[in-house]
């Protein structure tokens, strides 16, 4: 008998100012394609079959709720940045009672396909996961952080490259950022994840390394690629997401 496929919920984390972008607008307005980036990000949610699809917005929240009035999509406020863990946390009231699955999506990466979210959900249903994690190899891996494999080459950390060792640093293997929640593990486990980094925030990466800790399971789904994971942070990089979007 075929399995049921769970509900699913997404979270689209969105609430940064993206201050190398020379812009007082927020940065998830910049467009690709003609389109606002967040805006790719909630088409996806809902190519998915998401349930329910949550905006965590912060600077200028104001501007990004106008820009989705046509959007079905609820709102979340992180007015202080105080890392991804904690973005995540401001939805637990809306998704207190789901039962299902949450993926994470990012307002700033409109080049991920819906095909590879897709792969990724059933690779964390076939692997009755906690957790599973989308990763790439990316030949220049400064500012990501990452993954950190046992001998049988399951999850054993993930590790901010800030915290990281000369060794780590040298994994060409990078945390995406996406990941497949089981709703009730994450919410039952994000308030424990503490800031004792060198940031000083909060890092939903930390909730994988708490699942481990208790022996759940974490699925790793490792993608060729590493263009569609590529986010958006200055104007050099809008311009090249546009031009590889053009070519998709």
């Amino acid at each position: 008998m075929e399995q049921k496929i769970k509900p699913l919920a997404a979270i689209i984390l969105a609430a940064g100012k993206g201050t190398r972008m020379n812009s007082d607008q927020p940065k998830v307005l910049s467009e690709v394609g003609k389109k606002p980036m967040i805006v790719h990000a909630i088409h996806t949610a809902k190519a998915l079959g998401a349930e329910k699809t949550i905006t965590v917005l912060g600077y200028k929240y104001e501007m990004v709720q106008k820009a989705l009035k046509n959007e079905s999509v609820e709102y979340a406020l992180q007015l202080q940045q105080l890392g991804t863990a904690h973005a995540v946390l401001q939805c637990r009231e809306m998704l207190n009672n789901f039962q299902g699955n949450v993926i994470i999506l990012y307002g700033d990466v409109p080049l991920i396909k819906v095909e590879t979210l897709s792969t990724l959900i059933a690779v964390h249903e076939k692997e009755n996961a906690c957790s599973t994690i989308l990763t790439t190899n990316i030949p220049d891996p400064t500012g990501y952080g990452r993954i950190i494999r046992n001998t049988d080459h399951s999850l054993k950390k993930i590790v901010e490259e800030n915290d990281a060792s000369d060794k780590e640093r040298k994994v060409i293997e990078i945390n995406s950022g996406i990941y497949v929640f089981d709703n009730q593990t994450l919410f039952r486990l994000l308030p424990l994840v503490g800031s004792n980094n060198k940031q000083n925030e909060y890092y939903l990466p930390d909730v994988l390394n708490l699942i481990i800790r208790e022996k759940g399971k974490v699925a790793i789904d490792k993608i060729n690629n590493y263009i569609e994971i590529q986010g958006v942070n200055n104007p050099e990089q809008l311009t090249e997401v546009n031009e590889c979007y053009e070519k998709i």
